[in-house]
């Protein structure tokens, strides 16, 4: 047995080993140690391996769903190793001794569930894989559980935007490519061919051409090659269901890169959690599918204006008819998840109840579809999605006459195909029902005969149907003539059997045998009727979640008093009354109102320099903006009283940072690293949002890395900015660039006391208050009079100098002083080559050097 556990074990490579032993997946030497302590279980010993006791434990077979996912969640991938052959057909093949064949029918990996009980309802699953090609990159993506299947062309520069957008469960990439670094999984070289791609993907779809799903890539057949080899891998040649790949580009959505995702908690906490984001605070979808559409949304916010517009005019429709909305929300919230039943019955992982599920669902789609055809007005999306909810009449009648109203989760008991469908099955049933009438006949006659009033008639695995009698009775049922034959002895009670009771049971065993069989044989036949029309099943389940995620964002609209947002062609950023939806929950949770604010980034306003105190609102106020843009090219309505936005290509948020010790980053080269890439990227038609940015060094240093930022921002990227900060000094440079405008939440001291009032205004800070927050955050009256004498005595010396803000006034804009740099390394330079060095004198050379430092002195 351990020669061919060795064996697997080697078949399965770095993952966790599940050898099916009877009623147990056991694992054995390392494996052991570590299921052992992951999944808190007892670790034993058995036999010897190479002189060593083996290290063992096992989980039971029917309770493995629990155990895989927390080894799936603790990062570990696992390989089931299962039976491939019957004891009795081993008996056959090799004799008394033959050991039972298994193989490994599965690995299971976070990017390949589909198990209901391991994936969570309201989150896509990605399984993402990088091709490379021609020094181009592309993402192949696919959620297994419902089939959906991408391949994304993007730059080298976007592949970290577009992982982050994903945000996959498991990401395999070439073990020999460029970006094998931002893989979880490594694989060969050889699933990775653009050729072998190509290949692989007509096979799976039997097209003899890709053309009908659009242009691919070298990059992006790599990908989707490597997927599909990955996929084939894991599920040991029985792929799971895969829609047609979808060909998008990533300029087709906003570019949102990993660092802004997490700043603005799109749709987890910087925490991981889910609650708290702005996801969260969203999502008022009713339904599984709905609410990972609207994730996806939120995700990737969309660049094509019509598109846009398409999802607000849904909105819009079911924001302004309430009645509708609320009819529609509670048809939806009836339904079942019909994506991921249709993905469980293609992996071969499916059960009676899914079916019930797919029956149930296109059911209610149906009458979803006809209710929402009868809407009399323009709504392009809506006529696109609608007519996907009807159809599939034949299937659902096929399984309406087919299943219980309940199907079972588990096939293996049966009595989940309905009376009526199979007359045949339904003697079956009828025989097996009449074996039953005849045991307990059997057993009154038996009672009466023996005078044993105990007596009964049981079943188990191991004996099948016997009788069954107290210890103390047992004996005149010994008796050679009592027509009973001994069978087993226990504790209190001895079992018999008895011919006619043997008879009998062969009925009603032969009769349930051969009903499970037929109920098998129609399970199999309904699973393959569904899976004949899953990719019409499938755009089902996606029109059911589009319409669930517009009435649920109207809901949320309605709930909020949000307004639709108003797209247009130029570069602009006008908001009337603009909230930050989260940190509103919040405040109303303790019963305060939350204060809204303006903001109008136009051409000759496109970058607000923002200061005021620390806790006045400026972070807020810089999130909320960027919440809006996401919000408004999601299709959803905006928390404002009215908001007119040109479409914006890239978001970049610096807003707060934290140290990355594993790549050897302290906080401020974080900074530094984000900071750099919005310089490097940030395009006229970007927006971005900066808090604080050189704090984390010098206070010399970090006031002339941000006045270089904003200068950059303002003559080379020319971008719509919000920029907050605390250097006072850069107030100054409003006076030297035009589309710069001053701008300060108000803070104001009453009676010694600060008063927060979180409303911005227009010019710059009369001061900072930070005294004031020191002493509103509770610290020390003593330590705070100190700091007082010393801002004094600062002060004092600052008017003296200059201080910090000496000579500012006399240096030129960010270009004119690369400008002068450039002219004086040309004047030394021009004096240099203009020497002749051997003909000068030892006085002339003295001269020379003079005459060169006083030219360096004056740069």
């Amino acid at each position: 047995m351990m020669a061919q556990y060795l064996g697997l074990k080697a078949e399965a490579e770095d993952c966790l080993l599940f050898y099916r032993m009877g009623d147990f997946f056991e694992l054995f030497f390392d494996d052991a140690r570590i299921a052992a302590q992951v999944l808190d279980i007892a670790l034993t010993s058995r036999g010897e391996h190479e002189g060593e006791k083996i290290p063992m434990c096992g989980v039971p077979v029917h309770a493995s769903t629990a155990y895989l996912q927390r080894l799936i969640k603790a990062g570990h991938r696992v390989a089931i190793a299962e039976q491939t052959e019957t004891p009795a057909e081993a008996k056959a093949r090799g004799g008394y001794k033959a050991l039972v064949s298994r193989g490994i029918v599965r690995v299971v990996t976070a990017g390949t569930l589909t198990e209901e009980a391991l994936l969570d309802a309201r989150q896509d699953n990605w399984c993402v894989a990088i091709g490379e090609a021609a020094g181009a990159v592309a993402l192949a993506a696919a959620d297994v559980s419902t089939g959906r299947f991408e391949v994304i062309d993007c730059s080298v520069d976007a592949l970290g935007a577009e992982l982050a957008r994903l945000a996959a469960a498991e990401v395999v990439a070439s073990e020999a490519g460029d970006q094998a670094h931002a893989a979880t999984t490594l694989r060969p070289k050889q699933g990775f061919d653009s050729g072998g791609g190509e290949t692989r993907l007509k096979a799976l779809f039997g097209v003899a051409t890709l053309d009908g799903f659009g242009q691919f890539s070298r990059a992006g057949l790599a990908a989707a090659g490597g997927l599909v080899a990955y996929l084939e891998h894991t599920a040991k040649g029985a792929l799971p269901f895969l829609r047609p790949p979808r060909l998008t580009q990533a300029a087709e959505t906003m570019a949102i890169d990993a660092a802004t995702r997490d700043s603005l908690e799109l749709t987890c906490t910087t925490g991981g959690q889910r609650k708290g984001s702005l996801l969260d605070c969203i999502d008022r979808t009713v339904t599984g599918a709905g609410a990972r559409l609207l994730a996806s949304d939120l995700g990737a916010p969309l660049m094509d204006k019509a598109a846009i517009d398409a999802r607000l005019d849904l909105v819009q429709y079911f924001h302004d008819a309430g009645g509708q909305r609320e009819q529609v929300r509670a048809a939806l919230r009836a339904l079942p998840d019909i994506g991921r039943a249709i993905g469980r019955l293609a992996a071969g992982r499916g059960s009676p109840r899914d079916l019930g599920q797919l029956r149930d669902g296109l059911d209610g789609a149906w009458h979803l579809g006809e209710r929402l055809g009868r809407i009399d007005a323009p709504l392009a999306l809506l006529d696109r999605v609608a007519p996907r909810l009807r159809g599939h009449g034949a299937l659902i009648d096929l399984l309406k006459r087919a299943l219980v109203p309940s199907p079972p989760i588990e096939a293996s008991d049966g009595g989940y195909i309905a009376a009526g469908y199979d007359l045949a099955l339904d003697d079956l049933r009828d025989a097996g029902a009449g074996g039953r009438r005849a045991i307990a006949t059997l057993e009154a006659e038996f009672k009466t005969a023996t005078g044993i009033t105990a007596l009964k008639i049981r079943h188990n695995n191991v004996l099948g149907y016997h009788v069954e009698v107290p210890a103390r009775a047992a004996d005149p049922l010994m008796q050679p003539d009592s027509g009973f034959t001994h069978r087993q002895t226990l504790a209190g009670v001895v079992r018999f059997n008895t011919p006619a009771l043997h008879e009998v049971a062969a009925r009603v065993s032969q009769a349930g045998d051969h009903a499970l069989a037929a109920e098998a044989a129609h399970l199999e036949e309904l699973t393959a009727a569904a899976l004949a029309h899953r990719e019409a099943i499938a755009a089902t389940a996606d029109a059911l979640a589009r319409i669930d995620v517009a009435a649920a964002l109207a809901e949320r609209a309605a709930e909020g008093q949000w307004a639709r947002p108003h797209l247009v062609d130029h570069a602009c950023f006008e908001i009337a009354g603009g909230r930050h939806p989260v940190v509103e929950a919040a405040v109303a949770k303790s019963g305060d109102r939350f204060v809204a604010n303006d903001c109008a980034l136009s051409p000759d306003s496109r970058l607000w320099l923002v200061t005021g105190p620390n806790m006045g609102g400026k972070s807020t106020f810089l999130r909320q903006n960027a919440l809006i843009a996401v919000l408004a090219q999601a299709g959803s309505y905006v928390p404002a009283s009215k908001a007119t936005l040109g479409l914006v290509d890239r978001l970049f948020s610096r807003v707060g940072a934290s140290d990355n010790l594993a790549r050897g980053r302290s906080t401020f080269m974080v900074e530094m690293v984000e900071t750099a890439a919005i310089l490097a990227q940030a395009t006229p038609n970007s927006f971005v949002i900066l808090d604080e940015v050189g704090r984390g060094t010098s206070t010399y240093d970090g006031l002339a890395i941000a006045w270089a930022v904003v200068e950059a921002i303002h003559e080379d990227n020319r971008c719509r900015c919000l920029f907050a900060t605390h250097y006072h000094e850069l107030t100054r440079l409003a006076e030297r660039c035009e589309a710069l405008t001053l701008h300060h939440v108000r803070a104001r001291e009453w009676k010694g006391e600060l008063v927060l009032l979180h409303e911005l205004s227009q010019g710059p800070a009369d001061r900072s208050y930070g005294l004031a927050v020191a002493r509103l955050a509770g610290m020390p009256p003593a330590t705070v009079a100190r700091a007082k004498a010393v801002l004094a005595k600062l002060e004092a010396g600052r008017a003296k100098t200059g201080g910090l803000a000496a000579g500012l006034d006399d240096l030129p804009l960010f270009a004119a002083a690369q400008v002068a740099e450039e002219e004086q390394c040309d004047a030394i330079r021009s004096e240099v080559e203009a020497l002749d060095v051997d003909a000068l004198t030892p006085r002339e050379a003295l001269d020379t050097l003079y005459r060169l430092k006083a030219l360096a002195r004056e740069g």
